[in-house]
């Protein structure tokens, strides 16, 4: 699989089911936050992610919320979900995730990552060893350059995965 592809691209996080993450024996999921349970700057879950977060529970998996942004915006909505946190977490550098990992006792073959960006939620999932990458299309386009320039970078990868995997395409 190249560094950028994802292991698997779901169309929203409420449309994974539980089941998918058990058969793969993942323990622990870590999970972005704008733009895959929220949208951009957006301080409400999205509809359906707290039922959705209370079905992974229900099925003993351990949600974590890993994110770049900076404490002030993830420390509220994480406590609002009762999640976890890792704020500034340096995606695509793997060692927000490996840390996460290692302070839950669970090892990166355990481990997904979901987000909605394959420059930073992918790629750190790519390069820690032995975890899993899920892609979220994201909610809705963020209106700045830098955004919109890495989207438009990203639309390669994204149609020769879809051409290439689309076992893996689940939508």
């Amino acid at each position: 699989m190249p560094i950028l592809a994802p292991d698997h691209w779901f169309r929203r996080i409420t449309d994974i089911p539980a089941e998918f993450f058990v058969k793969q024996n993942i323990r622990l999921i870590a999970l972005d936050v704008d733009n895959t349970l929220t949208t951009h700057d957006n301080p409400v879950p999205a509809e359906g992610t707290e039922q959705w977060l209370e079905k992974m529970r229900d099925a003993g998996l351990t949600l974590v919320i890993l994110s770049n942004n900076n404490a002030p915006r993830v420390e509220p909505f994480a406590e609002k979900l009762g999640l976890s946190y890792a704020a500034k977490a340096a995606k695509p550098l793997p060692f927000g995730l490996i840390r996460t990992c290692r302070e839950h006792g669970i090892s990166l073959k355990e481990c997904a990552i979901i987000g909605d960006q394959i420059y930073t939620d992918i790629l750190c999932g790519n390069l820690a060893p032995g975890a899993l990458s899920v892609l979220v299309t994201l909610m809705e386009p963020e209106d700045k350059p830098f955004f919109r320039l890495k989207r438009k970078l990203e639309q390669p990868v994204l149609c020769s995965f879809k051409k290439r995997h689309s076992d893996r395409v689940h939508f």
